[in-house]
């Protein structure tokens, strides 16, 4: 190997555990972070093939959580973290093939977890049925109002259209199901549009991470491959905002040869800081020559942008460098074997951060913020 080649190599392997791991150094003062990963612990949620549950839609009892556990909503509750988490059946052979339901789990630590052995959202017999059947529900994110209702923001899929939908909660367990979040907007316009990921803007009150309003609504940051902003004044019935043409706002794109390249998916719960919005994100590379080379082709890494608070749609920083990235092997070998660290839980317990996530479409993990740590 030759020297240029023998430098490349290095940076292609060394640099993204560098910064995941010794990011200290790395972080603006604006970035929520560095995460680290607790040791001996992840992941912390896998398949389970003991967990049984009568399947509504095809009248048999099924082993809902069998194929694959992934991509996790957290939220705190009675002094616990709570993780929802989407569970893959074995109905299937492929990403999208098989049906998903949202399971639970507690936490008094944040990281030993006790399991609910049926899910609390799922394909039935009810008025969503025709939008979850046999997709199933998908990647929920969650937040809760300082009255303690909880909001869930998760994906419909029926193997035609997906779906962002909102199901609202007392207790986490027992959940109403409003069907999808754009469906009333100008009329229907977006009724049928093919959308996912909203992270709607929170802000740290009395300790307790709570859904804020912005100008006077409610909002959210949501989509796939471009990032947009939605109001609301209900939390259930959500407005896009559109520009001049009438067209979707698309306030943050995918950018050439950078780690986010193909697509700027929504994570987590924004939050509302001293410096502004905060949206953590999920970057797709892309696999063709417009990609990062630091990174390897097709993964998912995780980015921050910072957001004007009183122009909301105004980005004002954003990272070049995902602050973190898959380096464990099981982030790197599952359903989704170009490795995958995917974002959609942040709780902020016990005046920590708790970041949790779904690694290769195969397992749930976690990592951890201490701001003490920082200062």
């Amino acid at each position: 190997m030759n020297k240029i080649a023998l430098r490349l190599f290095l940076l292609v392997v060394f640099l993204p555990l560098a910064f995941a791991t010794n990011a200290q150094g790395l972080f603006p003062k604006w970035a929520l972070g560095p995460f680290i990963r607790p040791e001996n612990v992840n992941p912390i949620i896998s398949p389970k093939t003991e967990s049984l549950f009568f399947d509504p839609m095809s009248k048999q009892k099924i082993a809902w959580e069998a194929g694959d556990v992934f991509n996790p909503a957290a939220v705190g509750y009675k002094n616990k973290i709570y993780v929802l988490y989407r569970g893959e059946d074995r109905s299937g052979i492929g990403i999208g093939k098989r049906t998903s339901r949202i399971g639970i789990a507690e936490s008094s630590d944040g990281i030993k977890m006790k399991r609910n052995p049926e899910p609390v959202l799922y394909p039935d017999e009810d008025n969503q049925k025709a939008s979850e059947w046999p997709g199933g529900c998908e990647d929920p994110r969650i937040a809760v109002t300082a009255e303690g209702l909880y909001v869930m923001l998760y994906t419909q899929w029926n193997r035609n259209i997906f779906r962002l939908a909102v199901a609202t909660s007392k207790d986490l367990k027992h959940w109403t199901k409003h069907g999808a979040a754009f469906s009333k907007a100008y009329n229907g316009k977006f009724k049928d549009l093919k959308c996912k990921s909203g992270s709607i803007v929170t802000r740290v009150e009395n300790g307790k991470q709570v859904i804020a309003k912005i100008n006077s609504k409610y909002m959210m940051y949501w989509g796939e491959r471009f990032m947009n902003i939605a109001t609301s004044a209900d939390l259930i019935n959500w407005e896009p905002a559109l520009n001049a043409k009438g067209d979707l706002d698309l306030i943050v794109k995918p950018r050439k040869n950078y780690f986010d390249s193909d697509l700027t998916e929504c994570g987590p719960p924004a939050i509302v800081t001293d410096k502004g919005i905060l949206v953590l994100y999920n970057g797709k590379n892309r696999g063709d020559a417009e990609r990062d080379t630091n990174y390897v082709a097709n993964t998912y890494s995780a980015g921050q942008v910072l957001f004007d608070l009183k122009n909301p749609s105004k980005v004002i920083a954003r990272l070049d460098q995902p602050f973190f990235v898959p380096t464990a092997p099981f982030e790197k070998s599952g359903q989704y074997p170009s490795g995958t660290v995917f974002i959609e839980g942040l709780v902020y317990f016990k005046k920590k951060w708790f970041l949790y996530y779904g690694c290769a479409d195969s397992r749930v993990a976690v990592a951890i913020y201490d701001p003490a740590a920082k200062k």
